[in-house]
């Protein structure tokens, strides 16, 4: 404990000089050196007060509306962490984790560096060999594994301009031998003494299953439909259904009626028996 007395002379302002003693509390001087205080974490365990909570648990259950002793409760079981993860709610939200793995996984998330898509160009001329231009497709292949856009400049020189048809020439051969890796975002066209296009990688999907990787198999045709069993209970053939044939009394329209039927076409009468 430290008091400050006045000694000596005062300062230039108009103000006394001032002596550390024992008996009361100093406040240190400011550092400039010292390191700067990095922003307040959330509150953890003792440092929440307010009551009630609405708690999370370890495994992402709901728990509802508790007291907050009863969360601390909880989580000294588990070995956790009472954290608040939304103080503006009322009452606000705690949830029961591991707040150093927590803190680990955030700092390794946000040092996380993502792919910044580029724009890489490729030139060559109306006289260049083959071989170089072997050499540039495999340029811009990388290029669009990386996901990265690809800029084909074909240059014109002096009187290379009285022969555009050799540079789209070479364009045409550079394009066909990257479509099935790239879109054509943007097609050749002249910019001065430039021809000019513009790739694309191609959205990343999945490939379909198999080794063969061509058109896929036409379906299978589907079999007939079984005849439905008749009505006697025999079982159903394979064979189309003969139509019924007529009953050999019953008359017909372009037959006259047997001798002594009737003339309606009516059934005779059952013979007697012995």
């Amino acid at each position: 404990m430290f008091r400050y007395q006045a000694v000596g002379p005062v300062t230039r302002a108009g103000q006394p000089r001032f002596r550390e003693q024992e008996g009361d509390t100093a406040i240190p001087p400011y550092d400039r050196n010292s390191t700067p205080r990095g922003p307040a974490g959330p509150r953890m365990n003792e440092q929440i007060r307010i009551t009630p909570i609405r708690l999370i648990g370890a495994e992402g259950e709901q728990h509802g509306i508790v007291p907050t002793s009863q969360a601390l409760e909880m989580a000294r079981e588990a070995g956790l962490d009472l954290v608040e993860v939304a103080d503006k709610e009322r009452p606000p939200v705690c949830k029961i984790m591991d707040y150093g793995k927590f803190k680990y996984a955030q700092s390794k998330k946000s040092h996380q560096k993502t792919h910044q898509q580029k724009l890489k160009e490729i030139r060559v001329r109306p006289k260049t060999g083959d071989h170089d231009i072997d050499t540039k497709i495999q340029q811009a292949k990388k290029f669009l594994e990386h996901n990265d856009k690809v800029q084909v400049n074909v240059l014109f020189r002096g009187r290379e301009m009285q022969h555009i048809e050799e540079g789209q020439r070479v364009m045409n051969q550079l394009l066909e031998a990257l479509q099935d890796s790239c879109k054509l975002e943007s097609p050749a066209r002249m910019e001065g003494r430039r021809l000019v296009a513009l790739l694309a990688p191609k959205a990343s999907g999945k490939p379909g299953g198999g080794g063969g990787g061509g058109s896929p198999k036409p379906a299978a045709p589907k079999p007939p439909a079984a005849a439905s069993p008749s009505s006697n209970g025999s079982s159903p053939s394979s064979s189309p259904a003969k139509p019924a044939a007529p009953a050999a009394n019953a008359p017909t329209a372009n037959k006259p009626a047997a001798a002594g039927l009737p003339a309606g076409g009516s059934n005779p009468p059952p013979k007697p028996t012995a």
